[in-house]
């Protein structure tokens, strides 16, 4: 477990001292998708739903949530967010929206999880809100892209 740093020595979970950490630039890129049927894909893509504006809800409910990252994942440090972007594309040959969340800080420790929690917050957005015509609406492929700044540089998804 010692490459595990969420855990202390004696194997409990605990919040890692950042205390000593450089405060340097960072940011994150995650990317996720929600798949529907086609009959729903227009209903958002025409502005049709009963809801209202669900890309526009879904987006800012994205901001929100990176946000407060730290108020649901447990372990997660409260940083001072510069940047949040959160962006849906139409993706007719899925059909559904394709998600992308970049979250930038200036900081101790990195921005991964805010960007993963605005791709996950939005995505579960655009269930809620027309959830009453698709149910079986399918949410996948969230992951990092992108990841930039402190001791361990940066990461990019092939």
């Amino acid at each position: 477990m010692s490459d595990l740093t969420h855990f202390n020595e004696d194997g409990n979970a605990h919040m890692v001292d950042v205390s000593d950490k450089a405060v340097t630039s960072r940011i994150a890129t995650a990317e996720g998708w929600v798949k529907m049927t086609p009959e729903t894909f227009d209903l958002i893509t025409e502005g049709r739903a009963k809801k209202g504006d669900v890309i526009g809800v879904a987006r800012l409910a994205g901001i929100m949530g990176a946000k407060k990252t730290p108020d649901l994942i447990p372990l997660c440090h409260p940083l001072p967010v510069t940047k949040v972007s959160v962006d849906l594309t139409q993706d007719p040959d899925l059909p559904g929206l394709r998600i992308k969340a970049t979250v930038k800080t200036t900081g101790q420790t990195g921005v991964e999880m805010e960007a993963l929690t605005a791709v996950s917050v939005t995505a579960l957005t655009v269930y809620d809100m027309v959830k009453a015509v698709d149910k079986a609406m399918e949410i996948g492929g969230t992951r990092v892209i992108l990841k930039d700044g402190g001791k361990s540089g940066r990461y990019e998804a092939e």
